[in-house]
């Protein structure tokens, strides 16, 4: 027990192993072979990332802490872990994988709030460019003048940002967004943060993240 105590996932209970749980398993539909990266964020706190296929970064918070306070592993494994989870709260997160994340995570802190959007109104986006995905799509799935289209568009000041729809079908594939607007209060939101190198569109069940400028340029 020594042993497994030096490395591992401890979380606050049932309630936040759930919201790792149906994160894990949201990023193991987009692959199954998503790799999970767990870091710990302070005052009882963790994050969860993982890479989308949509060249977004997504993430959820849940309480817990995580040994060491940096580590990537399997989607799958940590799935396994997190039903077997004891009732001290430990979860075996799984064999390390850290080389197998390759991409820079945006700062914890400094984003500056840009506007506020309707929920609904991502929803609304989420589903027209469904549609039009299922009517282009090819083999290798929408068409990438598709996912970089800027669907809408907020403002600031003198600063106006674009938000692709490719953070808006990350923000839906992960369920950060309810499914169905049925499920939604008109005054529900989400909100569009940014960074000089980073976009960050915050909903109900997480966040995320879209490099700006370069999207390629993610190595550390």
């Amino acid at each position: 027990m020594a042993e497994v105590a030096e490395r591992g996932l401890w979380l606050g209970g049932a309630a936040h192993r759930h919201d790792l749980a149906a994160f894990v398993d949201r990023a193991l539909r987009l692959d199954e072979a998503a790799v999970i990266r767990l870091r710990a964020r302070g005052n009882g706190l963790l994050t969860a990332w993982v890479t989308t296929g949509f060249g977004v970064l997504a993430s959820r918070v849940v309480a817990g802490t995580v040994r060491p306070a940096d580590m990537s592993v399997g989607a799958d494994e940590l799935a396994r872990g997190l039903v077997a989870m004891d009732t001290s709260g430990y979860v075996d997160p799984g064999l390390p994988m850290d080389s197998a994340w390759r991409g820079a995570l945006p700062p914890p802190a400094g984003f500056r709030h840009v506007d506020d959007v309707p929920a609904r109104v991502m929803l609304d986006l989420a589903q027209r460019g469904a549609d039009l995905a299922r009517e282009h799509a090819s083999a290798h799935g929408p068409p990438v003048s598709l996912l970089d289209q800027e669907v809408i568009r907020v403002s600031s000041g003198d600063d106006t940002v674009g938000v692709p729809m490719r953070c808006v079908f990350a923000l839906t594939a992960m369920g950060f967004l309810p499914q169905s607007s049925q499920d939604v209060s008109t005054d529900e939101i989400v909100r569009v943060r940014v960074l000089p190198a980073w976009l960050r569109i915050d909903a109900r069940f997480g966040s995320v993240y879209r490099r700006r400028g370069d999207p390629a340029v993610v190595l550390r």
